[in-house]
C-alpha cells in the first residue's frame, strides 16, 4: 500500500525531530559549558571545526555497520549533522555575552543562529538518508518517483521539502526574536 505525501512528510519530520531535538539539548549544554571557560573555548573552537566540516551523509556506511539498523543509523547521522553548529554557536554566544556584561541577547542570538543552521543541515541530511536507505519519507518518495518517471511527484516532494525547511527556519527565527526581546542586555559599560 502506497503512503500519502502527507504521511511521508510526517515520517520525514519524525526522523528530523528524533535526531535534532537531542542535538539541541546536548549542543546547548556543551556549548554553554565550553563558552564559560576562556581556555576550553579557545581549544574547542578549533577542534570542533573538524566534525563540523564532515559531510554527514558520508558517515552512512560507518553508522550502518555500527548500528546494523537503518533507522538507528539515520537518527545518529541527523544528530551528528546538527550538534556541531549548535555547540559552536552556543559557545561563541556564551563567550561574547560574558565579555559584554552578561548580555543574554547576544547569547540567544548566537544560539538561534546555530539552531537555524543546524535544522537546515539536519533536514537535508534526513531527506538524503531517506533516498539512500529508508523505505519511507519525502526523500524516499522523490527517489521512487524518479525511478518510475513520475515528474509531478518529484516536484510535489521538492516543494514539500522547501516549504517545511522555510517553515522550520521561520519558526526558529521568530522564537529567537521573541526570546531575545525578553532577556537582559546585560550591564552597560560606562566609559
Amino acid at each position: 500500500m502506497e503512503r500519502s505525501i502527507f504521511l511521508n512528510l510526517l515520517l520525514s519530520l519524525q526522523l528530523l525531530l528524533v535526531g535534532y531535538v537531542p542535538a539541541v539539548v546536548v549542543g546547548i549544554l556543551f556549548g554553554y559549558l565550553i563558552g564559560i571557560n576562556r581556555f576550553v573555548y579557545q581549544i574547542c573552537k578549533w577542534i570542533l571545526q573538524v566534525p563540523l566540516t564532515i559531510v554527514p551523509i558520508a558517515l552512512l556506511p560507518i553508522t550502518l555497520i555500527f548500528f546494523k539498523e537503518a533507522d538507528t543509523a539515520a537518527i545518529a547521522i541527523v544528530f551528528f549533522s546538527a550538534i556541531w553548529s549548535i555547540i559552536l554557536n552556543t559557545a561563541t554566544g556564551t563567550r561574547n555575552g560574558r565579555k559584554q556584561g552578561r548580555n543574554f541577547k547576544i547569547v540567544i542570538n548566537h544560539i538561534f543562529e546555530g539552531l537555524r543552521f543546524a535544522v537546515w543541515i539536519a533536514w537535508f541530511t534526513a531527506i538524503a538518508i531517506e533516498m539512500l536507505t529508508l523505505d519511507r519519507g519525502l526523500g524516499f518518495i522523490i527517489w521512487n518517483a524518479y525511478k518510475e518517471s513520475k515528474f509531478n511527484n518529484i516536484i510535489e516532494g521538492i516543494v514539500c521539502i522547501g516549504t517545511i525547511g522555510l517553515v522550520l527556519d521561520q519558526l526558529l527565527d521568530l522564537t529567537g526574536s521573541i526570546l531575545s526581546q525578553l532577556v537582559s542586555e546585560g550591564q552597560k559599560k560606562e566609559g
